[in-house]
């Protein structure tokens, strides 16, 4: 089960983002998924949440592409460690188009039930996007205790 579930998700990144295949939403998602997402905007629940989210971002980063580094199964879980890249070219929760190109890491846990994603729970570098935009100053790289 681990490998098909695994499949499912795979499936997400690769027709829905990449592809642009939003077609495929309704076969992917339960009509009750719900994502957990504290650092992105409230989309809703079920299938129509996918449409809005990836509506909102690839208005914003026409370009996007994700890249799977890793996957680990088990039980109903997908655990899926992504990067992602893209063009900031639309405007993003009224931040304008800078033209800048961003990098960015993050995880998914995901709960697949009979086949569909009925849960996510998203971890991503909101912050980093944002100092790549040039939004929010950049820090200094790593911490010096005292």
């Amino acid at each position: 089960m681990s490998a098909e579930n695994k499949a499912v998700v795979r499936r997400y990144f690769d027709e829905v983002w990449n592809k642009r295949n939003t077609a495929v939403i309704d076969e992917l998602f339960a009509p009750n998924y719900v994502n957990h997402d504290p650092s992105g905007p409230d989309f809703g629940r079920g299938p129509e949440c996918i449409r809005r989210m990836t509506s909102f971002y690839l208005a914003a980063f026409p370009d996007t592409r994700f890249t799977i580094d890793e996957q680990i199964a088990e039980g109903d879980k997908v655990l899926t460690r992504w990067t992602v890249r893209g063009t900031h070219q639309g405007d993003l929760r009224g931040l304008a188009p800078t033209g800048r190109k961003v990098t960015l890491m993050g995880m998914t846990v995901s709960r697949i039930s009979n086949g569909k994603i009925v849960e996510d729970y998203d971890i991503w570098d909101a912050l980093g996007m944002m100092q790549q935009l040039g939004a929010v100053p950049e820090q200094a790289r790593g911490f010096v205790a005292r």
